[in-house]
């Protein structure tokens, strides 16, 4: 006898229909999973087996094959484990079959028949839904799924309870959506004494998602202000809220259902590599810009990252998209990220001050920074130098602008660009490109020639150019303006990166 039963494989974003088969042969006794499943698949003929074994019931003494179809779809995790136990109880004739193909499964099993939590519930209930089915699930993530919509989802603690489910004796009741945790709140930018460029800078790169570099010395206040950061940006609204939960669930680290309106903010050490950085691995995991989709990456120390790692950054960066290619599969994950970085001018960091920095200045300083590359600064739209705090600034009683004044202002600007821009590709300044930033960022006559000139004085890239145009869009958004003029491209001027003299 053969049973059928309907689950997912995760590739990045996108869940696709796998059928699970098994069929009961005469023969002598063995268990088979073929499909071009990993070890996790492979070891699920023992959980499978014990989590049976645990309900009393014993493996008809034939040959069991279970294919995973289509068969040439690479296939990963341990969410296969309930969908295979399922078919072959449909197959033994414990539960009906055609109570099955109407929906999909998945589910970890333990040794005692509990079904344990997987990665990727989300996904699979969203297709589930596309495809006109319930979700079987753990009762764990009953919650998750139910973000999906108006889908049944059977959210299950143990194969015994599903089983008693579909033959009528404990129907399970509808899980119902997590909880919407509101945006949390970090250090103020009341905490940072002086420092009112770098501020202003910090204001601007939230109010249009631009990428922002802080250079200076150490105890400067770089990271402190990147840590202030989700403070003052607007908090996700339900779509992206539930863009960001997909990639949370693909990555495992959804806990218990929660969605969350707070913008990720991912501090990654020095030390990661380029797979943690951009997803990779032996089984492919969304990376750290990935993981910061809608968010922030903050990436402190720069120069002491690896530079193929923070080369790999810039198609992210660029595109919004960070695609991994592998020899068996091509997978691509969202990556539209704000950039925020921050180094020290050189080695030792103080350089300008004669009394504490090293002797190799200000050679040392070229060094330094040459771990960077060109092509990486100049995706970052806003250069802007953090000088040391003085004892004069540290004396002065707290600003009297804190976080939530530069948070409305930030909103105002944020709300003038999805108007701006609704229905369109783009959802911020920093994304705007081509025709539709000609057509809502063109400079007056008076900021066109300034434009103009500073390009050639600076030798500005075409990337350069547009980034400045973006800035100044920004800027003028920042001041309620509708026309982008001179002082609006001045400013963002201010905070380009000069290119290098020969």
């Amino acid at each position: 006898m053969a049973a059928i039963v309907q689950t997912v494989a995760y590739l990045g974003l996108e869940a696709r229909g796998v059928e699970v088969q098994v069929q009961l042969i005469p023969g002598l006794p063995a268990f088979h999973v073929v499909g071009l499943g990993d070890k996790a698949v492979a070891e699920s003929r023992e959980r499978v087996r014990a989590a049976i074994s645990a309900m009393g019931l014993a493996l008809p003494p034939k040959r069991i094959v279970v294919n995973l179809s289509p068969a040439d779809l690479p296939k990963e995790g341990s969410h296969f484990d309930l969908p295979i136990a399922l078919a072959l109880l449909g197959a033994m004739g414990v539960i009906d079959v055609e109570g099955l193909a109407d929906y999909v499964v998945v589910g970890e099993l333990g040794l005692d028949g509990r079904i344990a939590p997987s990665p990727g519930v989300l996904l699979a209930a969203l297709h589930a839904g596309a495809e006109g089915r319930g979700l079987v699930c753990p009762a764990a993530q009953g919650s998750e799924a139910a973000w999906a919509g108006s889908i049944e989802v059977l959210a299950a603690p143990d194969l015994l309870a599903l089983i008693n489910h579909f033959k009528g004796h404990g129907l399970l009741a509808q899980p119902q959506p997590g909880e919407v945790e509101p945006a949390g709140h970090g250090p103020d930018l009341a905490q940072v004494k002086g420092q009112e460029v770098a501020k202003r800078a910090l204001e601007i790169a939230a109010a249009g998602g631009h990428n922002l570099l802080m250079v200076g010395p150490p105890g400067a206040g770089k990271s402190l202000m990147a840590s202030c950061l989700p403070g003052i940006l607007p908090p996700l609204d339900a779509a992206e809220a539930l863009e960001v939960s997909m990639v949370q669930s693909v990555a495992g680290t959804l806990a218990g259902g929660r969605l969350t309106r707070a913008r990720p903010f991912r501090s990654p050490h020095h030390s990661a590599s380029m797979a943690a950085l951009t997803g990779g691995g032996l089984k492919v995991k969304p990376g750290e810009v990935s993981l910061a989709h809608l968010g922030v990456l903050f990436l402190d120390e720069l120069p002491e990252f690896q530079r193929a790692v923070l080369d790999s950054l810039r198609q992210p960066l660029e595109a919004g998209v960070v695609s991994v290619a592998r020899a068996n599969a091509h997978v691509t994950f969202p990556a539209r990220v704000q950039l925020i970085a921050a180094m020290n001018p050189c080695r030792c960091g103080h350089l300008g001050d004669a009394s504490l920095a090293c002797a190799r200045a200000p050679r040392c300083a070229a060094d330094y920074q040459a771990k960077v590359s060109g092509p990486l600064l100049d995706r970052i739209d806003l250069h802007v130098e953090v000088a040391a705090v003085s004892a004069a600034d540290l004396v002065l009683p707290p600003p009297t602008e804190g976080s939530a004044e530069v948070a409305a202002r930030v909103a105002a600007a944020r709300a003038i660009q999805t108007a701006r821009y609704a229905g369109g590709p783009a959802r911020t300044n920093a994304e705007a490109d081509g025709a539709l930033l000609d057509t809502v960022a063109t400079p007056d006559d008076a900021g066109r020639r300034l434009l103009a000139q500073a390009a050639e004085a600076m030798r500005m890239s075409a990337r350069g150019y547009t980034r400045v145009l973006r800035v100044a869009r920004t800027i003028a958004d920042l001041a309620g303006h509708d026309a982008v003029g001179r002082v609006h491209v001045a400013e963002a001027l201010s905070y380009r990166r000069r290119a290098p003299t020969a």
